[in-house]
């Protein structure tokens, strides 16, 4: 059963020494008590876990789950009903599910259910029109709106399936501080306090305070009475100041400047046309004009079009955990070396057996050079030009990563027609089957990904390499090359740059404020762009010891959780980057010793799986292994203390 108004809090006793534990709430005959706080996919996703395996390990033991969160459960903050509906997913509508299949290797039994497409045209479809929403192709980019609606209905699935003794109960407010001296007690704003026996935190992303280089120029901007707006969620950011016509300098090129994009154009009554049969924007006079650039001042690719049967997540063959071992590893040295071996075995594995009639020798062949060489080694560099003819079908991580890098535009107009020259390509190669190389190199970085996750939980990477070379440089390659917007974006993008309100500003892009302006410039260009106003259009770098989260920043100073202040080897300042948990996701402290009640999962959580994205189907996404592995643990421990506290009863 289920309970949108709080359930009354057990508060403590006047003069009692502690609180109950779970033993004593069940010789006593009390439930037991879990509090999730965060309400969004990933405490769903548990929730499914938890309800498939009670029958099996919870017996008649009576529990309370209560789920702490200002928005409401399901869809959480970045996924709730209330944002633009013009905003998208960067996910075709059958690449998302919560729901396990037969292809996820876990212990608790699979509970099939619809991915989203199949549920929008299925018993999702009066939902949707009910919410003024259409229903979805499988190869669509939906609206956010639609998954919204999916996480509210997977939502009330779940629940439902729950045994009649676990009762749920949300509240719809913030968990502002969590005392566990003798036991868990959770403070809400409210003032309600949750006795808890065990806490799990999945809080999601997380905002976090301005670096001192922001909040700097924060104040010198209001100063001059210019407009800054600091990296932020896109749905949430106030744009209002940013007025027609003039010139906005843009830092960011990934999800969030497509959003951006979107909510200034037809965001403010903008259409387009593809009556001509070349997509064209109508303005509405009300959009500023965009001067975008970034590191590497190309936009990130689009997600790719079109699926090929064979081409599905498969384990690692190089970054194994036999290879890794069980010492601390060196990440530029040890491990990165492996990333890219695997990646280049993806793609060149997909290209040789698949597009024979492009290569030049036989696979087994080439891949006796792959096995025994490093990709940047001089025979394996060789053996791909005599095998792969066409530069197109080769593989260059760095030249992929940097694809502007060393170059200079001083022609003018030069890097306007580089961009769209690249952007018109990636449209073209991503919608086409004959480079499917592309796909199995996507395929890949999910593989590699679930190996760092588990690398970093098993403590094999030092803090610093976690956070420079996993939390920001690993993260964001994948991020350009797996987690880019629809193609359609793209096309709108270059829409926009045609009617003169999208312009190019380069790669290594510079913003600094001089004489009452933003000036930014580019060493790909020879001019500068000025502008009275100037967004970061990215999320903040992850940094837990930076949140303004009252109940984060109270387990942080008291030791509960753990995440240092980093100072890299050459005196550079990393911040907090994520919270530490081990391989179990239980919380580590500041002393190193594991908190035995107190669960952490999500993007803000080194290691944690399935934290870039929604599980696929049929993947064995590491999302639902984890998620399932921390719900059967949840039901052992309510059990295991059930079962002692009852022979301690007995007797």
């Amino acid at each position: 059963m289920t309970s949108t108004q709080p359930w009354a809090a057990r508060r403590q006793a006047a003069g009692r020494a502690s609180l109950l534990t779970a033993a004593d709430a069940a010789a006593g005959g009390e439930p037991a008590t879990i509090v999730f706080v965060g309400g969004g996919p990933r405490t769903v996703g548990l929730l499914e876990r938890f309800a498939a395996s009670a029958s099996e390990l919870l017996g008649d033991r009576e529990v309370e789950i209560h789920v702490v969160d200002p928005y409401p459960a399901g869809g959480g903050r970045i996924w709730r009903r209330e944002q633009s509906r013009l905003l998208w997913m960067n996910s075709m509508a059958s690449d998302v599910t919560i729901f396990t299949d037969e292809s996820v290797v876990c212990d608790g039994p699979i509970v099939p259910g619809p991915d989203l497409a199949t549920w929008a045209n299925g018993v999702g479809a009066t939902l949707l029109e009910e919410a003024g929403l259409e229903t979805t192709g499988p190869m669509d980019f939906p609206p956010r709106l639609l998954q919204a609606e999916y996480l509210s209905w997977v939502w009330d699935r779940v629940v439902r399936s729950l045994p009649a003794q676990v009762r749920v109960t949300t509240h719809l407010e913030r968990a502002v501080s969590l005392t566990s001296e003798w036991g868990n007690r959770v403070e809400l704003a409210s003032g309600e306090v949750l006795e808890a026996d065990l806490v799990v935190l999945a809080l999601g992303y997380l905002d976090r305070v301005p670096t001192a280089d922001e909040a700097a120029l924060a104040d010198s901007a209001s100063s001059a009475g210019l407009t800054y707006i600091p990296p932020g969620y896109t749905a949430d950011v106030d744009l209002s100041a940013l007025r027609p016509a003039e010139p906005v300098i843009v830092r960011g090129f990934g999800q969030a400047f497509i959003d951006l994009m979107v909510l200034l154009t037809e965001g403010r009554g903008g259409w387009y046309d593809g009556c001509s049969g070349r997509l064209e924007y109508n303005p509405s006079g009300s959009e500023p004009i965009l001067y975008v650039g970034s590191r590497r001042g190309v936009p990130y690719h689009a997600k790719l079009g079109y699926t090929v049967a064979g081409t599905t997540p498969v384990p690692t063959r190089y970054l194994t955990a036999d290879a890794l071992g069980n010492e601390p590893l060196d990440f530029v040295s040890q491990v990165q070396p492996l990333v890219e071996k695997e990646l280049t075995f993806a793609h060149y594995q997909q290209l040789f057996l698949a597009h024979p009639e492009r290569t030049a020798w036989p696979w087994q062949q080439f891949f006796e050079v792959l096995d025994r060489t490093l990709p940047s080694s001089p025979e394996f560099v060789a053996a791909v030009h005599e095998a792969v003819p066409a530069t197109e079908d080769r593989f260059d991580l760095a030249a992929i990563d940097r694809p502007l890098a060393g170059r200079t535009f001083d022609e003018p107009g030069s890097l306007d027609r580089e961009l769209v020259r690249l952007i018109e390509d990636d449209l073209l190669r991503r919608a086409d089957p004959r480079y499917s190389a592309d796909l199995a190199v996507f395929n890949a970085l999910l593989s590699v990904y679930s190996v760092l996750s588990v690398a970093i939980t098993a403590g094999l990477l030092s803090d610093e390499d976690r956070v420079r070379h996993v939390e920001t440089e690993w993260h964001g390659f994948f991020s350009f090359v797996a987690s880019g917007p629809p193609p359609r974006r793209l096309e709108e993008l270059l829409a926009l740059h045609r009617a003169g309100l999208v312009r190019f500003a380069g790669p290594s892009l510079d913003v600094a404020l001089r004489n009452d302006r933003f000036v930014a410039s580019s060493p790909a260009l020879p001019r500068e762009i000025e502008a009275r106003a100037f967004v970061e259009a990215r999320l903040p770098r992850p940094d837990v010891l930076a949140t303004p989260d009252p109940l984060l920043k109270g387990l942080l100073a008291s030791g509960v959780l753990a995440a240092d202040e980093l100072i890299a080897s050459d005196g550079t300042s990393l911040g907090g980057g994520q919270l530490k948990a081990d391989a179990e996701c239980r919380a580590i402290k500041a002393d190193g010793s594991v908190h035995p009640s107190l669960f952490l999962l999500g993007p803000s959580v080194s290691g944690s799986a399935g934290s870039s994205g929604f599980s696929r189907p049929h993947f064995n996404g590491p999302g639902f292994r984890q998620n399932d592995a921390v719900a059967r643990q949840l039901l052992q421990l309510v059990a295991v203390q059930s079962e002692k506290a009852g022979r301690r009863h007995a007797s």
